[in-house]
């Protein structure tokens, strides 16, 4: 028999196609550093739509007829893990050429002793790393920090006949609760949101990037503008935002930033965003400001983040800048991953009006 769906809360109809296409690429493996197949899948999508795209290494590139206007960015990498030996499985961001980068100042490096436990249990599934085709499914049966490799290390039951180097993702299938929606949506919903932009009407330029999760998604960018001799302050990279529980997601339904612990971003393209909030009634919060307070009373501080716009922007030199728009979400970096459809209707009808497009229907 085939499986019901539970139906989704009454909203709006574009939302409701967002969250249906973001049911759909939730179920396709997208491991960081090995996303080859899923950037396929992206350009079916994209290519059905009055846009031109392009592949680069490490980077899809969608553009309408008004590619100047806005840069929206989002990323199409998500957590998963790589088999580096017989029956031996590390987490994918922090394993081979990202040892260098393990600083300890990330947000992902803080969250890794957190969500260490989180994974008992959990299905997954592994899969060829080009083409994607099925593989087999396991169950994690322990997930710990190794000291001596500063890395999540994980005990898989079921897939002991992998070869180094073939990616294992987290069995996902979206959850829909009441007004919130869990999955590990960390980064499928930007790529969802920006998908469903386009479809609306957004005619400047759309680029996805793969490698975010291990610190390189800004170089693919960052080559692309320089590529093209291309200087801009409006870049907006869409992500999510951390909280620590359900209850602070209705504090807010978008989170803004001035600033990241690499650079300070464009005030003018940040207020902008600001006041397009208030004018639209949408509630927002400053997660720098939200950070900073919180670390008053801190012995041990809380990272304000490395972006993937913070690099950009350090990388060239300020020729290219802009700023975050982030969702709000609990349980990060897991495969529940939760947020408030509430704050996806906000966040979609605050990015039609930046485009200068009609709101949602």
């Amino acid at each position: 028999m085939p499986t019901t769906q539970p139906p989704l809360p009454a909203t709006s109809a574009n939302v409701n196609e967002l969250l249906h296409l973001l049911r759909v690429l939730v179920r396709e493996p997208s491991v960081v550093g090995v996303e080859d197949a899923f950037f396929r899948i992206l350009r079916r999508e994209l290519e059905e739509c009055q846009v031109t795209v392009r592949r680069y290494q490490g980077l899809l590139v969608a553009q309408g007829s008004q590619p100047d206007s806005l840069y929206l960015s989002a990323h199409v990498d998500r957590h998963g893990l790589l088999c580096t030996g017989p029956n031996e499985f590390q987490y994918a961001a922090f394993i081979a050429g990202n040892r260098s980068e393990l600083t300890g100042d990330s947000v992902s490096e803080q969250f890794m002793e957190l969500v260490a436990g989180r994974f008992h249990g959990q299905r997954v599934q592994a899969h060829t790393p080009y083409t994607g085709s099925y593989l087999g499914q396991g169950t994690i049966t322990e997930s710990y920090v190794c000291p001596r490799r500063r890395n999540l290390i994980f005990e898989i039951d079921g897939l002991e006949f992998l070869q180094p180097g073939t990616p294992v993702s987290f069995l996902d299938r979206l959850k829909v609760d009441g007004g919130r929606v869990s999955a590990q949506l960390d980064n499928v919903i930007s790529v969802a949101m920006l998908i469903e932009l386009i479809r609306l009407g957004f005619q400047g330029t759309a680029l996805f990037t793969a490698g975010e999760e291990a610190g390189r998604s800004w170089r693919f960018a960052t080559e692309w503008f320089q590529r093209h001799d291309t200087q801009t302050n409006r870049l907006i990279v869409l992500d999510t935002s951390p909280f620590g529980s359900l209850e602070e997601l209705s504090e807010q339904e978008v989170v803004l930033r001035y600033k990241d612990a690499n650079s300070e971003f464009d005030r003018e393209v940040t207020e902008e965003l600001r006041t397009s909030c208030e004018s639209l009634g949408i509630s927002y919060r400053f997660k720098d400001q939200y950070v900073e307070s919180l670390n008053q009373n801190r012995e041990k501080q809380l990272s304000l983040g490395r972006t993937e716009l913070g690099r950009v922007l350090t990388a060239t030199r300020g020729t290219v800048r802009g700023t975050t728009l982030q969702l709000p979400t609990s349980s990060y970096h897991t495969a529940n991953e939760t947020a408030e459809i509430s704050s996806i209707e906000a966040m979609l009808r605050l990015l039609c009006h930046l485009c200068k497009l009609p709101p949602p229907e």
